[in-house]
Formats: structure tokens, sequence, C-alpha cells
């Protein structure tokens, strides 16, 4: 696997709130609530595949993500 797969994989929170079209205080909120998938390298660095969140909020809340 190359790097540039890698970095399409996994996110940090900045670039998922992005992605989303929400602020990383929504993503903050979601990780609290344990709605979205993610993968805690460290107590302070959260990694998220944009597919997989997209996919657990469709199923929490049955909407879409914004457009990109």
């Amino acid at each position: 696997m190359t790097n540039e797969t890698a970095e399409a994989l996994f996110v940090k929170k900045a670039e998922l709130a992005r992605a989303l079209g929400v602020s990383t205080r929504t993503v903050d909120n979601w990780l609290a609530r344990r709605l979205i998938p993610h993968v805690a390298v460290s107590p302070r660095l959260h990694l998220f595949n944009v597919q997989e969140v997209e996919e657990a909020l469709r199923k929490q809340f049955g909407v879409e993500a914004a457009e990109r």
C-alpha cells in the first residue's frame, strides 16, 4: 500500500469535518456519543474513514452528507 492510498483511506478530524460539511465540534460530539467509527491512534489523535463515517451517519440519522 502506498502513502497516497493510506491517506485516502483515513483522515484527521478537521479533514473529516470539511468532507462532511460540519464543524470539528460536531465531530467531537459524535465521537463522545460513539456514533461514528474511528481508529484511536493515541488519546488525542483519531483517524476516520470518510466512507465508513458517512455510512454510519446514514444508518443513524437517515441523511446524506453535504455535497463535495
